[in-house]
This record gives structure tokens, sequence and C-alpha cells, in this order.
């Protein structure tokens, strides 16, 4: 029934404006063509004048309106160091092409007014005029120039030329339909190297070059996962594609560079103010101060729900909306925080893989001191637990030895340092070390052999400096499996040394 009474609407109207049509063609004929054109020329005229007094105001009074939720006016103010330069140069921008916009148009449509078909006059040709021409060229030549010359000030200040004595953090952007994965170095503050032939889409979509030893701390956070960069820090991104062409795009940071595949760009910026110092900036503006959900008037506000946000400024696909992620800001003690929490990705996909380059060969410092803050957890949770819940057994993941005996390899000694070093933090603290096996073999072998490996642990602390008289030592075989031993990965759970605190 909506679409007959729409479409009823739409043939009267069409009907009208027929005969209005028909009503001016005779009006014409009655009153003679000459007079009618003139009339018409007229009006035209009027309504043009009108209408540029209606589009001028228009466009003043929505620009005041609008303000306070423009980039660069008002609460929306740069939140990078490098953007109050850029804000600077669009608003001489606009303050000298505003004029030009004005101008124009109100010499447009007066001229349409003034210059309107009237009885007895005649147009004028004229050639040129010099002195015309040389205005409307050398003015906007020398206000070009100004501004070019202030634009090139500005990126050379944006991109300055960074050193190894620069301190920065670089992280990576990569996109693709429809996503961004981004890298951060781990500890060691450096991205690892890449190569696209290494790319397999299981376990390496970035191609990451794990040979390289600053990739293996190097964390990757997926399409969805928040951006956090640290206030007050210059920061790096590298920008590069998969597929087609994207455009890594941070407005409130006044940033924007493309990502093209196979051509790696890059910008530097300094973030000012953290995402809830923003926050409260728009809190002070009453535009802010209305519910974030109109359907939730009780809600939250606009400004509490800020967010810091990256897009994709260049249209990817039929996805290219879900480009977007939220970046937030916060102080560098935070970040630093945040960023310790963050396993590398070589941690959790490759590690000990057939991928894996340094399987069995070697530990990576950010492996022995995450360890170490592991280690201290375990037994700290329990010389505090006063719930009788937390285990006295706690495993020593990163002890070794050689197939079928009792000498340590060479990795073992990061952890049993660190063991060494939390006795030295806990003084009264007694342990046994004990010793595990599969069943695979003896049974009356296998006991001895972990007895064997206990000691072994317990002798190489010993020569560490540790007090002897708060050590002991026991193999316990294969009777205390902690997995099945029916699979590869159970047997290799099982085959473990552990200490168990016997008293605090």
């Amino acid at each position: 029934m909506t679409y007959l009474i729409a479409f009823a609407i739409i043939f009267l109207l069409s009907v009208i404006v027929v005969q209005i049509g028909k009503l001016t063609e005779l009006a014409a004929r009655i009153r003679g063509e000459e007079a009618v054109e003139r009339s018409s020329t007229n009006t035209q005229g009027i309504a043009l004048v009108a209408f540029m007094i209606v589009f001028l105001i228009g466009c003043i009074w929505s620009a005041y309106y609008y303000k306070n939720q423009m980039l660069g006016y008002g609460p929306l103010t740069s939140a990078s160091a490098h953007g109050f330069e850029l804000d600077g140069i669009f608003n001489i921008t606009l303050f000298f092409t505003g004029i030009v916009f004005v101008l124009t148009h109100i010499l447009l449509f007066w001229y349409a007014y003034k210059y309107r078909q009237t009885t007895g006059r005649k147009a004028i040709f004229f050639a040129h005029d010099t002195k015309l021409e040389m205005i409307w060229t050398v003015v906007p030549a020398i206000v070009m120039t100004y501004l070019v010359a202030n634009g090139l000030i500005a990126w050379n200040n944006i991109f300055p030329t960074l050193t190894e004595e620069d301190q920065y953090l670089e992280i990576e952007a990569t996109g693709y339909q429809f996503a961004w994965d981004i890298r951060y170095p781990g500890a060691d503050g450096k991205l690892g190297n890449k190569d696209f032939r290494l790319i397999d889409p299981a376990t390496n979509t970035l191609g990451i070059d794990w040979t390289d030893e600053h990739s293996v701390d190097d964390i990757v956070l997926g399409g969805t996962d928040k951006i956090l960069i640290p206030k007050d820090s210059l920061v790096k991104v590298r920008i590069t594609a998969k597929d087609v062409l994207h455009n890594f795009y941070l407005p409130h940071f006044r940033v924007k560079m493309d990502a093209v595949p196979g051509l790696p760009t890059s910008f530097i910026f300094t973030p000012v103010k953290t995402t809830q110092e923003f926050r409260e900036q728009l809190r002070a503006y009453p535009e802010w101060q209305v519910p974030a959900d109109p359907e939730n008037p009780t809600g939250p506000q606009k400004w509490e729900t800020f967010e810091y946000e990256l897009a994709c400024a260049e249209l990817c696909g039929k996805g290219h909306y879900s480009m977007r992620r939220v970046v937030e800001v916060v102080t560098r003690e935070e970040f630093d925080t945040w960023l310790a929490g963050q396993k590398p990705f070589y941690a959790t996909n490759i590690r000990n893989t057939d991928k894996d380059p340094y399987k069995g060969k070697k530990l990576f410092d950010y492996e022995i001191k995450a360890r170490s803050r592991e280690l201290k957890s375990d037994i700290s949770g329990f010389l505090t637990d006063t719930t009788g819940t937390a285990s006295r057994n706690i495993q020593l993941k990163h002890v070794f030895f050689e197939t079928g005996s009792d000498q340590l390899s060479d990795l073992s000694k990061h952890e049993l340092e660190n063991l060494n070093n939390l006795l030295k933090e806990y003084p009264s603290l007694k342990i046994e070390l004990a010793g595990h096996t599969d069943n695979v073999g003896d049974a009356t072998s296998n006991l001895d052999l972990s007895n064997k490996r206990a000691s072994s642990v317990m002798a190489y602390l010993i020569g560490l400096g540790a007090d002897a008289s708060r050590l002991s030592s026991r193999g316990y075989g294969q009777d205390q499996p902690v997995e099945t031993n029916e699979t590869p990965e159970g047997r290799e759970q099982n085959r473990r040394t552990e200490l168990r605190i016997i008293s605090k």
C-alpha cells in the first residue's frame, strides 16, 4: 500500500510539472517570447542572489555549529607533537582559500544577476586585461609559494632522519583484506627480518625470519586486538600490505600513509595525550556531554566512550569498514607493563615445532627472564598461600639431560641459576629435587636414572654456592606420571625434574 501511495504522489507531481510547462508555453505565446525570456532571466538572477545569501550563511553557520566536532578545533586538537604544526598550516590554507571561496561565490551569483538580459543592454567584448591577469596570477603564486615552503618545513620536521642513538619505538603494520597485523619488538627493542618467501598460511602469515634472533621475541597482535602506544615516546610505524592498496590513517595524530604491497613505507610521530587525557579534554564541551547511545540516555556519555582509532583510508574492498582498530595511548609505565605481559609469537606458535630452527639448541633472553618470573611466582605463591590449595611441587621446565644419561645439558644452566638466586632470596627455604621418567624401558633402570638425575641437579646447585643442608634429592622413576605415556608428547611431559618445597 505504501508503495502504491508513493507511486501515485510521484505520478501527480509529474502531471503538475507537465501542466506548468504547458502554461508557461501558452503564456509565452500570449505575451511574446522576448518578454517571457526577460522575465525568466530576471527571476533567475534574483533567485541566484537569494541562493548565494542562503548558501554562504549556511556554510558559515554549519562551520560554527560543528566546530567542536571537527579535527583541529575546540576539543579535537592534535594528539601528537607534530600535529599542531599541521593544524597551523591547515588553518592558514583555510584562511586564504576561504577568502577566495567567499569572493568567487559572491561574484559568481552577483554577476548572474547584474548581467542578466535587459532591454537596450549590449555585451562588450575585450580580449584581455593585463592588470587583472597579473593580479590573479601573482597573488595565488605568492600564497602557494608560502604554503608549499611551510609544508616542506613541516614535512622535514615530521620525517627526521633517525639514527641508532635515537630512542624510539618501532612497530610494524601489515594491512590485508580486511584487517591489520601489528608487530611489536620484544625486550631487545628491535624488529626481526621478514621475507615474503617464508610466508606460511598456517604458521607464519607475515613471513618472519626465525633465524634472525631479533625475531624470536617479537609480538604480533591479531586483527581485533587493541593497539597500545606510549605517551611522549617517539614512535616509528613501518607500513606494508599483503594484497591490495590500503592506507594507515590515525586522524587524531595527523598521520596517514599508504600501505603498498612490495613497497615499505613509514611515518614517525610522538603521542602527547593519553586516551584518558583526551577524554577529559572532550568532557568540557556540551557536544560531548550527551549519551553515547541515544537509545540508552542513562548510559555513558559520548566523551566517556571516545577512542583513538586506526582507519584504512583507501577503498580496499567490500569489507573496507572492518579495517578499523582501536588505538590506546597510555603512560610509558603502563605500556612497559603491558608489553612485558605479551607472549612472543615465536614462543606460542613456533617454539619446539618442526619450524623452529633452534629446537633443542638454545634458550633466549626473554625465555630466561620470563621463566625466572614464573618460577618466583610459583614459589612465592606457595609461601604466601593461606588456603592450602597451592602446590608444593614445582616443575623445573628448562632442566634437560642428554638422552639416557644423567648429564645436564648446557641449556639447563639458566633455570638452575634462576633457582639458585631464588634460594638466596628465600634463605629459610628447604627443597627436595625430584627426578621422574616415562615408562619406556625397565622400571628399575628408570628409578636409578631418576635418582642420578636428581643428584646431578643438586650437585650443580651446590657448585653454584647453594647451601647443601637446604637441599635433598630423590628419584621416583616412572611411578608419578602427569600425562599419558601413550603419546610422544605425554612421555616428554613425564620426563621431568621438579622441586618439592619441604619447609618454608
